[in-house]
């Protein structure tokens, strides 16, 4: 026959009288008086079954049940007291796991900092990091496989909020022996005549439409020779002479010997870097890293 579970209260009381074996001085400790505390190792041990003190004048002592019973009471209490406080933690946003989808360039730029600072503020939150394109982190937000993103050029996305961290300049992403690398700044006219490595739309949708846009401002539309779902692949593919790119002035930071990275003339153009997430999320771990962005900075000088 299946036994009643031993309810908290009375294992509490049980342990305190078992370490005081006084039942005045454990009544005292528990802030009750002794009837009280009769009653609940009278239950207990109605429970058990079986006798958990042996009684006489002046004297308490734990029987073989009551020495049997006492770590695994203790564990459950204390496994009780560790449960609330790691509730305690994640509800107050102190602990915890948030998954934050970013694009692969936005290591490059903002990144870093962000997981260092919530690192500082918040110790004891792991951050479960992973690397997708822009497409793929408004899906996974809506599905709520990841709880935040850090991404390029959203487009307003009904349950999403976003906020801007970033807006970056065009570079010119073109060969080391290409012509125009000679120049300290390239007009975008310029760069007409040659290929172009870039993302496919599906991946970034808003950013390949924006240098679809810039090219037809500038009086053309680029010739697609190839397509890379990452920005180190285009460039990788621009060193081999496959053709040039425009990309955010961050990629600069891609170190490769044959890549030259140039100023666009005119450069006013600028991708917008944003923070996601989804409305009205009650998760107090979202709330505390955005605490960690400053909103749209100053734009520094990046050329």
């Amino acid at each position: 026959m299946e036994r009643p579970e031993l309810p908290l209260p009375q294992l509490h009381a049980f342990v305190v009288l078992a370490e005081e074996l006084h039942f005045g001085h454990a009544a005292a400790r528990l802030g009750i008086a002794q009837p009280p505390l009769s009653q609940q190792i009278r239950r207990l041990e109605d429970k058990v079954g079986h006798p958990l003190f042996g009684r006489g004048p002046g004297h308490v002592a734990l029987t073989p049940a009551g020495r049997e019973l006492l770590p695994a009471a203790r564990r459950a209490l204390a496994d009780l007291a560790g449960g609330l406080a790691a509730a305690r933690a994640v509800g107050d946003g102190r602990a915890g796991r948030l998954r934050i989808g970013f694009s692969a360039s936005l290591a490059l730029t903002v990144l870093p900092d962000l997981l260092r600072t919530h690192r500082e503020r918040f110790p004891g939150v792991h951050l479960d990091i992973q690397e997708m394109t822009t497409a793929p982190q408004i899906t996974a937000l809506r599905e709520k496989a990841i709880d935040i993103g850090l991404l390029r050029e959203p487009a307003a996305e009904a349950g999403l909020r976003f906020r801007t961290v970033l807006r970056e300049p065009f570079v010119a992403v073109l060969p080391a022996a290409h012509p125009l690398a000679a120049r300290r700044s390239v007009p975008l006219a310029d760069m007409a005549d040659s290929p172009f490595v870039l993302l496919p739309r599906a991946v970034g949708p808003h950013l390949h439409d924006q240098i679809i846009a810039l090219c037809a401002e500038a009086g053309f539309t680029p010739r697609v020779a190839q397509r890379a779902v990452e920005w180190q692949t285009v460039c990788a593919l621009v060193e081999t002479g496959l053709g040039v790119s425009l990309a955010p002035a961050s990629i600069r930071r891609i170190r490769l010997k044959g890549v030259a990275f140039r100023r666009v003339d005119p450069g006013a153009a600028r991708t917008r870097v944003a923070v996601a997430w989804r409305e009205n999320d009650p998760n107090p771990l979202v709330a505390h890293l955005l605490t960690t962005i400053s909103p749209d900075p100053p734009e520094k000088r990046q050329d």
